[in-house]
C-alpha cells in the first residue's frame, strides 16, 4: 500500500510530498538513522549536554536573565540596525572582547548564525575557502553559501593546508577550522596554522565554540597560544555551551565588525538576540574570568571519566566511547536514557559509518559521586554491549563488569583513579 492508497483508507488526502517524505523517513528507519525529539522528564544524570561549566543554572547567570527580562521584555522586537540594540548587547560585547582578548565583538542570534554570517560576508568568487575536513555543518553551510570555491584540508594536516593555499590562483584565502573538534576530542594545531597563514597571507578563522570556558583556564585555545589580537585570526564563539546562555558572536578588529554589521546577512536581517540570552551570557562571561578554576573541574572530572571508561583523554570536554554502528550507538543511549543517565550519541551524518560513538560530558558542577554513578551505569551498558561490537574502544574488554567505580576520595576507590591522580 504506497502513501495516496494509505491516506485514502485514513480518509485524508495525500499531498503533493507525501510520497518522497515517506520514502525519506523509510530510508532514515533502514539505515538506523532515524532521530526524534525526546524531553528531559524525570529524574536523569545529565552526560549529554553542552553546559560544560554548569552556568546555565548558576544562581548569578540566572538572576542577570531575570534584570534583563524585568528591563527589557521577552524579546529584542527588532534587528540589530533598526531598534533592537540594547545596553545589554553592548554590554556582552564588552564581556566577550575581556575574556578573549580580542578587540572587536558583534553578537548574532546563534553560533550557527554567526559562522555563516562572516563566512559569506567575506567569502566571494576570488577568495579560496580551505576547510579542515572535521569542521561543523555551520562552517561548512557557510563555505557553501559564501559562493566562494572550497578545497577540503585533511584534517589538522598542515603541510596539505600550506599546500592549498600555495597552489591557489585567488587573491585572497581563508581557512577555517575549530580550536577544539568536539567529536574527536583533538585540537588544531593553531600554532603552525597562523604561521601558514602569515605567510600566505591568508585569514584564520577559528570556531572556538568548543574551546571558551574550556581551553586555556576558560579563555579559550587562542588566548592560551598568544594569539588573541593577532590581526589575520578571527574568532567565531557560541554562547549555548560553556557560557550556558544562547547566541554567537564573531570576534576581530573593529574594521571587521563594521563589514560584518553592514553585510552579514545573518546579522542584518535577523532578529536581535533576545535580552535575557544576551545578559545570562555577558554574565557567564565575567564568571569565566573571574573564575579560572572552573575550568581546572572540568578537565579534573572529564580525566576521571576517561580513566573509568579506558578511552584516550579528549581535550575537549566530551570524552566519547567508540560503538561502531549507528544502531548499537542508539540502542546504547537509549538503554542508559532508560536507567537514567543521558548521554550523547554521534552517528551518520555526524561521523562516518560504523565509527558511532556515544559522547559524554562531566560538567565543572558535577558532584563527584553522582559522576561515579553514572559512569558505572555507562560501563555496565557498554560491557553488554561489546560482545557483538566490532570496533569497540580498545581498553574496554578490560572493564571488569563486578567492580563498580567508586568517587574519587570516597575511601572505597582502591584500584581506581582520583581526580587528582588522573590530572597529575
Amino acid at each position: 500500500m504506497n502513501a495516496h492508497t494509505e491516506a485514502a483508507a485514513a480518509g485524508t488526502a495525500a499531498g503533493p510530498l507525501d510520497d518522497w517524505l515517506h520514502d525519506r523517513a523509510r530510508e532514515c528507519d533502514e539505515l538506523g538513522l532515524r532521530r526524534e525529539l525526546r524531553p528531559m522528564r524525570g529524574p536523569c544524570v545529565d552526560l549529554a549536554s553542552n553546559d560544560y561549566l554548569g552556568l546555565s543554572r548558576d544562581p548569578r547567570v540566572v538572576a542577570a536573565a531575570h534584570r534583563a527580562l524585568d528591563g527589557y521584555g521577552a524579546g529584542s522586537r527588532a534587528s540589530r540596525l533598526v531598534t533592537g540594540t540594547l545596553p545589554v548587547h553592548e554590554e556582552l560585547e564588552r564581556a566577550l572582547c575581556e575574556l578573549t582578548g580580542q578587540p572587536a565583538a558583534l553578537v548574532f542570534s546563534s553560533g550557527y548564525a554567526a559562522n555563516t554570517g562572516v563566512l559569506t560576508a567575506l567569502g566571494d568568487v576570488d577568495t579560496l575557502i580551505v576547510s579542515d575536513a572535521h569542521v561543523h555543518a555551520s562552517l561548512v553551510d557557510g563555505a557553501r553559501l559564501s559562493r566562494s570555491p572550497v578545497r577540503i584540508a585533511r584534517h589538522s594536516d598542515v603541510a596539505h593546508v600550506e599546500q592549498l593555499l600555495a597552489e591557489r590562483s585567488q587573491s585572497r584565502a581563508i581557512v577555517v577550522v575549530e580550536s577544539l573538534y568536539s567529536v574527536w576530542g583533538d585540537h588544531a594545531p593553531l600554532e603552525a596554522l597562523a604561521r601558514v597563514c602569515c605567510a600566505h597571507d591568508a585569514l584564520l578563522l577559528v570556531d572556538e565554540a568548543h574551546g571558551i570556558g574550556v581551553a586555556g583556564r576558560g579563555r579559550g585555545l587562542v588566548h592560551e597560544l598568544g594569539l588573541a589580537g593577532a590581526p589575520h585570526v578571527v574568532l567565531t564563539v557560541t554562547l549555548s555551551k560553556a557560557l550556558g546562555a544562547q547566541g554567537g558572536a564573531v570576534l576581530g578588529s573593529e574594521l571587521l565588525r563594521d563589514h560584518l554589521l553592514n553585510r552579514a546577512r545573518p546579522f542584518v536581517y535577523d532578529t536581535a538576540l533576545a535580552p535575557a540570552s544576551a545578559a545570562a551570557a555577558a554574565e557567564a562571561a565575567r564568571i569565566v574570568l573571574g573564575r579560572p578554576k572552573l575550568a581546572d573541574r572540568l578537565h579534573e572530572r572529564a580525566a576521571f571519566v576517561a580513566r573509568a571508561l579506558d578511552v584516550p583523554l579528549a581535550r575537549a570536554a566530551v570524552q566519547s566511547v567508540p560503538v561502531g554502528s549507528a544502531e548499537l550507538a542508539v540502542d546504547a543511549a537509549r538503554t542508559l536514557r532508560e536507567r537514567g543517565v543521558a548521554v550523547g550519541c554521534f552517528r551518520p551524518p555526524s561521523v562516518p559509518d560504523g565509527i558511532s560513538r556515544l559522547r559524554l560530558t562531566a560538567r565543572a558542577n558535577m558532584e563527584l559521586q553522582e559522576l561515579s554513578e553514572a559512569v558505572n551505569r555507562v560501563r555496565e551498558v557498554l560491557r553488554a554491549l561489546e560482545p557483538s561490537t566490532p570496533g569497540m574502544g580498545a581498553g574496554l574488554g578490560r572493564i571488569a563488569p563486578s567492580r563498580p567505580v567508586p568517587a574519587p576520595g570516597s575511601g572505597a576507590d582502591r584500584g581506581t583513579p582520583s581526580v587528582q591522580e588522573v590530572t597529575a
